[in-house]
């Protein structure tokens, strides 16, 4: 994308419409309790964000070798679809996978789903993507799992961050981290 500022623009706008809300108490996944609320799921499946989030996410990337991207269910999901698709259309495709939160009890039984038969992570440069974070928890627990597959863990990359410790986390873990937008951007 010609502009990113316009673009990072642009999806402020989208997510303030569909997925930011205010008041009221809400229960994070973190066991945090906020009275403003990031709800991705309409922004990434919309046309117009799904793009813009993916453009600002392989813009993020670029000059970098990745892989692999993913993250952990349900968030993840659109996101690496979205970023793989894209990828492809501009010629650098980057495979995906997801990351469920506990293996199924029937089938291939596997944590790590999307990767084609004889496929592995083993030795790949993995980028762990997710929709909102707070603390990093959700993303560390996908990270476990892809290094227990063998990734190599190259960056986390988020589209909202909501400023409360999740920079640090990964800061600690020493793993690069970045957000395309913060939770100031709606304030």
């Amino acid at each position: 994308m010609a502009d990113a500022n316009a673009a990072k623009r642009r999806l402020i706008a989208i997510v303030k419409a569909r997925s930011f809300s205010t008041g009221g108490e809400t229960k994070l996944v973190s066991g945090r309790s906020t009275n403003f609320y990031f709800d991705m799921k309409p922004s990434m499946l919309h046309a117009e964000s799904a793009h813009l989030i993916a453009t600002l996410m392989l813009e993020a990337l670029q000059g970098s070798h990745v892989d692999y991207i993913g993250g952990l269910e349900m968030g993840a999901v659109p996101l690496a679809t979205a970023v793989c698709v894209l990828s492809h259309g501009q010629g650098r495709p980057i495979g995906a996978f997801f990351v469920r939160k506990q293996a199924k009890e029937h089938g291939a039984r596997k944590l790590v789903e999307g990767l084609a038969p004889g496929e592995t992570l083993q030795g790949k440069r993995v980028v762990i993507l997710e929709d909102v974070t707070t603390t990093g928890g959700s993303s560390m627990k996908a990270i476990e799992a892809v290094r227990a597959e063998g990734a190599i863990i190259e960056r986390v990359i988020v589209v909202v961050d909501r400023l409360e410790g999740a920079a640090e986390t990964f800061k600690a873990a020493g793993i690069p981290f970045q957000a395309l937008l913060i939770t100031t951007d709606f304030r």
